[in-house]
C-alpha cells in the first residue's frame, strides 16, 4: 500500500483507527476533521472483548489497559425497588480480551496518537459539507463523521439508494459524569468495577465508573412521544433528568442527585443500508451503521470496520473489489447487533409490573440454574476477532 493516498474524513473512532492500521501497512493517510481540536464530550464508552480485540492488533493494549478500567460484570436490577435482576459475569465468560470501560476522550486521544505516530497526518478545522466536492487528491477517501455525516449526505442524496431516512424511537437519552468523590464511599469502593443496569416501565440507567478519570459515567433513557433534534450536544436541565426517574429506587435517585451537567439527546433509528460506497469512497461506522446504545456497540463496530476495511484494500486488486468485499464482510453482522440493540430497549422498559416482575423472575432463574448462559447468547458478538487473533 505504499503508494495508496487515503483522505479520511472524520477524526473519531473510527477514523483514527482505520488512519492508524492503514498509515502501518504504508498507506500515506491524511485525516479532515471540523474540529478545532480533538475534544470529545465528557462521556464514557465501552469497549467490549471484540472492538479491545481491534484495540490490541493495533498494539495498543498497554495503553488501552492504563485508561481504561476493566468492567468484571453487569449487575441488572429492577429499577422501583432496586431488586438483582441478574448477574452478568464477564470476567467468568473467559473472554480473549477485556471488556473495559473508557472516557471518551482518552480513547480519541489514544488513537489520534497511534495515527500520527504511524505517520498519518490530521488536519483539524477542515470541513467537508454536503457540497463539498469529493477530495480529487487521494486514491480512497473514507467517510467516518458520524452521524450526521456530510459525506453520506454528498454520496447518497435524499431519494436515493443509501440515503439516510432516520426515524425517531420514541426514546430520549441524558448522558452525565459526577465525580466518584460525590458518593458514599460503599457505592463505589474500586474492588471490583461493574456495570449496573437499572430496568423500569418506560425508562432505564446504566452507570459505571470510569476509574482514570475519576468519575461515574451515567446513561438514562426514557420513553417519549416526540423529539425534534437528533445529536447529543443539547445541554438540559438536570432537574429534568431527576424528575423523569422519581418513580425509580432510592439507589437510583441517589446516583441522580450529585449530577449538575447533563446533556440530551433523541434516539432515532437509521436503515443499514445495501451500498456503503460509491466510487471511490466508502463509509464507516456511525457514518453508515450508527445503532442505538442498548448494546453498547457503536464504538466497537466502528473498530472492527477499521481493521476489516484495512485488510481489504490491502488484498483486493482494486478499490472497487476492495469495498465490496469489505461490505459482504460486515453487512450482516452490523445488521444483526443493529436488531440486538433493538431488543435490548424493549426488554428494558417493560411497561406493565405484573410482566416484568415475571420476565425479571424468569431471567433470575435462568441465571441461577446457567450462570454463563445468558452472555453465551452473545458469543457472536464478543467472541469475534475480526483481526484474526494478531493481537
Amino acid at each position: 500500500m505504499k503508494d495508496m493516498r487515503v483522505h479520511v474524513v472524520g477524526a473519531g473512532i473510527a477514523g483514527l483507527a482505520a488512519a492508524t492500521a492503514l498509515a502501518r501497512r504504508g498507506a500515506t493517510v491524511t485525516v479532515s476533521e471540523q474540529a478545532n481540536a480533538l475534544e470529545a464530550v465528557g462521556a464514557g464508552i465501552q469497549i467490549s472483548p471484540n472492538g479491545a480485540a481491534v484495540l490490541a492488533a493495533l498494539g495498543l493494549e498497554s495503553q488501552a489497559a492504563r485508561l481504561g478500567n476493566r468492567l468484571g460484570a453487569v449487575e441488572m436490577r429492577d429499577g422501583p425497588s432496586g431488586r438483582p435482576v441478574l448477574r452478568l459475569d464477564l470476567d467468568a465468560a473467559g473472554y480473549d480480551h477485556p471488556y473495559r470501560a473508557f472516557h471518551r476522550a482518552d480513547l480519541v486521544g489514544m488513537l489520534a496518537e497511534a495515527a500520527t505516530g504511524a505517520g498519518a497526518q490530521i488536519r483539524l478545522g477542515h470541513t467537508i459539507g454536503p457540497e463539498s466536492p469529493i477530495p480529487d487528491d487521494c486514491d480512497v477517501t473514507i467517510g467516518a463523521d458520524g452521524i450526521r455525516s456530510a459525506l453520506r449526505a454528498r454520496m447518497f442524496p435524499q431519494g436515493t439508494a443509501g440515503a439516510d431516512e432516520p426515524a425517531f424511537t420514541g426514546n430520549v437519552a441524558w448522558r452525565a459524569t459526577v465525580p466518584l468523590e460525590s458518593y458514599p464511599a460503599p457505592m463505589f469502593d474500586g474492588a471490583a468495577d461493574h456495570a449496573r443496569l437499572f430496568m423500569g416501565p418506560g425508562r432505564h440507567l446504566v452507570c459505571y465508573p470510569l476509574r482514570a478519570r475519576g468519575l461515574l459515567n451515567i446513561v438514562a433513557v426514557e420513553e417519549r412521544r416526540a423529539w425534534q433534534a437528533e445529536g447529543w450536544m443539547y445541554p438540559d436541565a438536570p432537574e429534568n433528568l431527576r424528575r423523569a426517574f422519581v418513580g425509580m429506587g432510592a439507589e437510583v435517585r441517589a446516583l441522580l442527585d450529585p449530577v449538575e451537567i447533563v446533556h440530551a439527546w433523541g434516539l432515532f433509528r437509521h436503515p443499514v443500508p445495501d451500498i456503503w460506497h460509491r466510487g471511490t469512497c466508502v463509509l464507516i461506522g456511525d457514518a453508515v451503521h450508527p445503532t442505538l446504545p442498548f448494546m453498547a456497540q457503536g464504538g466497537n463496530l466502528a473498530l472492527e470496520d477499521a481493521w476489516v476495511l484495512s485488510e481489504t484494500l490491502a488484498k483486493a486488486p482494486d478499490v472497487e473489489t476492495a469495498w465490496r468485499h469489505f461490505t459482504a464482510q460486515r453487512l450482516a453482522r452490523v445488521r444483526r447487533a443493529v436488531a440486538a440493540a433493538g431488543r435490548n430497549a424493549r426488554i428494558y422498559h417493560l411497561s406493565p409490573a405484573p410482566l416484568r416482575r415475571a420476565l425479571h423472575a424468569a431471567m433470575g432463574l435462568a441465571g441461577r440454574i446457567a450462570p454463563q448462559a445468558p452472555l453465551r447468547r452473545f458469543d457472536w458478538l464478543y467472541r469475534e476477532d475480526v483481526t484474526g487473533g494478531k493481537g
